[in-house]
């Protein structure tokens, strides 16, 4: 979460450590975490750097606990406003979170995990970032209170671990042929025709449509274009030219790869290129 975007996901760190990168303390869960699709990380800043960073579409729901003495701050198109913690969606529209002294879980869930751990209807999300105790209530208050009281990292990330397990517990489970519909669409990075997918499972273009949004909370045509966005972005902040990474990553020109990262981002692929991205 340091640094100047949320929620990028870099598969190659190390999944149990706690190191100051650019004076923010991160803490990560020795042994990973008990359930598929769950990550998280702590973080503290260190140095009072100060928080502000851009938040960027990913295909991940990212779900914040803030711990700090202040709320952070986030703007988006419906104005200002504070947050002790947040759940930011699949598509979370053009915001900037800032905040000073943050410390904070970060947990980020893919589409089938948010789906049974939220308990709200993902296509509610769309669009937005929430205040999670508008998602959690009572529990968001109970496991922030606990997590603030825990003396180490570990048994922050233990207890959000153990939390997340008690939810996981009779949660809905999403249907095989939409949960496979998104596995398609990230395996091909985003590369797929609705109409072939759709076919795939023996369904109209339409069902697909209509059962896919409800339980991942896009489109599947919006869903391909998020994957194929965080390719282009990993792609983009590694250092390759916006011209290789488009031919790379599917668009049809440069120009192409510019109106997606505008419409996702708010940037251009160039802003987007020296960001720096969050450590869970």
């Amino acid at each position: 979460m340091h640094g100047h975007e949320a929620g990028v996901t870099p598969a190659d760190r190390h999944p149990a450590d706690r190191r100051t990168e650019h004076g923010w303390e991160v803490a990560r869960p020795f042994g990973g975490t008990s359930l598929d699709g769950v990550r998280m990380a702590g973080f503290r800043d260190r140095v009072d750097a100060g928080l502000d960073m851009r938040v960027v579409p990913q295909p991940a729901v990212v779900v914040v606990l803030g711990l700090g003495s202040s709320p952070v701050t986030v703007e988006s198109a419906e104005g200002r406003r504070p947050m002790r913690s947040l759940v930011a969606s699949l598509s979370p529209g053009r915001a900037r979170i800032r905040g000073e002294q943050v410390e904070c879980v970060e947990v980020l869930l893919s589409p089938r995990a948010s789906y049974a751990l939220l308990g709200v209807p993902p296509h509610e999300l769309d669009g937005s970032i929430t205040g999670l105790e508008d998602v959690w209530g009572r529990d968001e208050r109970r496991l922030r209170e606990q997590l603030s009281e825990a003396g180490t990292w570990q048994r922050r990330l233990a207890l959000t671990d153990e939390f997340l397990v008690k939810r996981a517990a009779g949660a809905p489970s999403m249907s095989p042929e939409v949960a496979a519909a998104w596995d398609t669409i990230v395996a091909r990075r985003g590369r797929v025709r609705v109409d072939d997918l759709a076919a795939s499972f023996g369904w109209s273009r339409k069902r697909l449509r209509s059962r896919f949004t409800a339980q991942i909370g896009l489109t599947p045509k919006r869903a391909a274009m998020l994957v194929r966005f965080d390719h282009a972005a990993r792609a983009l902040r590694a250092g390759e030219s916006a011209g290789d990474v488009a031919l790379a990553c599917g668009y049809a020109d440069q120009s192409h790869l510019h109106r997606d990262v505008l419409a996702l981002a708010g940037c251009t692929p160039g802003a987007l290129a020296g960001q720096a991205a969050s450590a869970v």
